[in-house]
């Protein structure tokens, strides 16, 4: 057992480390770096002896067993490697990182959907790029299941598929594609960096009913939402992070129009809601367009970061200004309520304390024991939240995985390779 514990540490210092060294380097460019989380920064050597500090007290809480199911988990499938195309595609996870960098400077809100795109694709079935699929005769697509048609982002991972085709034909899968560009966009919503080993395979099927019924409400309570997500291994602190991501790009009006006008068909508001921020809602979003129904048509992640509106899908034209609208998908809240340089992950968990969350799924998490007291450390510490969320962002990109000789290697990420 002492063993999986220094995998712990070890996995730990090395996420710290590169992600120091990252938002060191994102600091002089101007983006967010960890200083800008306090307003008396400290010298490096004190923040890694704080961090070391907390992940002894981390480590001596969690039972034996729980720390060996994570590091097992968190390490993924023995078949996926560290820098997995080195020899076979060297260039691979650099051209990924540039074209994401390089579409979100013309589409802010690309970075959101991707994270979202890879929390819809692992979700359901583990991280395949089953999401991605065309439909075909005898198979539904993902993409037409009522909790993924505001997906977004299908476009930017074709683009950079047909890169990675014209340098290294039938090498790179989609899946790998899909939660390195993920990893990129969290980094550049000012997150924290996380190591991932690839190798991933791609599905030769999509799961259309699965992702139906089995994705998680934005109208879910919280024993609801922590039922979903234990069924994926999660259990409250990791599903507690994983939703920091909210605190990034936009969601639509209609998944929580229901909180401002008519809660559980009351015709009033969420009690819940802080009358300041219920004003500031119903300012953004008028009561003249239905709301959507509940689960099962609506993902948990709405329209935000896992969860995010806006860009492409993979049927439309190559002009990548066309955007899908209708009157309903132009209702929108920005998930940092129009604040300036909001901190990744820390903003989103103190506007759950003062009651400000903007889906009933999140502010859900405050009436939870367990999960209320993973907000207020998250709200009061983001060098914690940092390290939570990159551990369960590789557990979530390691999800049921396929390795060789299971799956394939798709040439067009939407269409099953002949």
């Amino acid at each position: 057992m002492a063993a999986f514990r220094n995998l712990s540490f070890l996995v730990f210092v090395f996420c710290v480390l590169i992600s120091l060294k990252n938002q060191n380097a994102e600091t002089k460019k101007g983006s967010f770096g960890i200083s800008s989380f306090s307003s008396s920064p400290k010298k490096p050597a004190s923040i890694f002896s704080d961090l070391l500090s907390k992940q002894a007290v981390l480590l001596s809480t969690e039972d034996e067993e729980v720390v060996n199911r994570k590091m097992l988990t968190v390490s993924g499938s023995e078949s996926l490697e560290y820098d997995y195309y080195r020899k076979s595609c060297p260039a691979a996870e650099k051209t990924i990182r540039e074209a994401v960098r390089e579409l979100c400077k013309s589409r802010p809100r690309l970075g959101p959907a991707l994270v979202r795109l890879v929390f819809h694709d692992c979700f359901i079935e583990g991280c395949d790029a089953s999401v991605l699929l065309d439909g075909v005769e005898g198979m539904r697509s993902e993409k037409d299941s009522p909790p993924n048609e505001s997906l977004k982002g299908f476009y930017a991972i074709d683009i950079i598929k047909s890169k990675l085709e014209g340098m290294c034909p039938g090498v790179v899968s989609c899946a790998d594609i899909l939660v390195l560009a993920a990893r990129e966009a969290v980094i550049l919503a000012g997150g924290p960096f996380y190591p991932l080993n690839t190798g991933r395979r791609d599905s030769t099927v999509a799961y259309s009913d699965i992702a139906t019924y089995e994705l998680p409400s934005p109208h879910a309570d919280v024993s609801e939402t922590l039922a979903s997500f234990a069924s994926r291994g999660f259990d409250e602190r990791e599903t507690v992070s994983l939703l920091g991501s909210h605190s990034t790009g936009t969601t639509h009006c209609r998944f929580f129009k229901n909180r401002l006008y008519n809660f559980d068909g009351s015709g009033q508001p969420d009690p819940t809601l802080d009358s300041g921020f219920l004003n500031l809602l119903r300012s953004k979003c008028d009561n003249t367009l239905p709301s959507r129904s509940s689960a099962p048509s609506a993902s948990f992640t709405g329209s935000t970061l896992p969860f995010n509106s806006s860009l492409l899908s993979a049927a439309e034209a190559p002009s990548i200004d066309k955007l899908s609208s209708s009157p309903e998908e132009e209702e929108v809240m920005d998930m940092t309520y129009g604040e300036p340089a909001a901190e990744f992950g820390t903003v989103y968990y103190r506007h759950l304390l003062q009651g400000k969350g903007l889906l009933f799924a999140d502010q859900q998490l405050m009436a939870g024991e367990e999960t209320r007291i993973w907000v207020g450390a998250y709200a009061s510490d983001p060098f914690l939240f940092r390290r939570d969320f990159a551990l369960v962002m590789m557990r979530l990109s390691n999800l049921r995985v396929l390795t060789a000789p299971r799956g394939q290697i798709r040439q067009n990420c939407s269409k099953v390779a002949g």
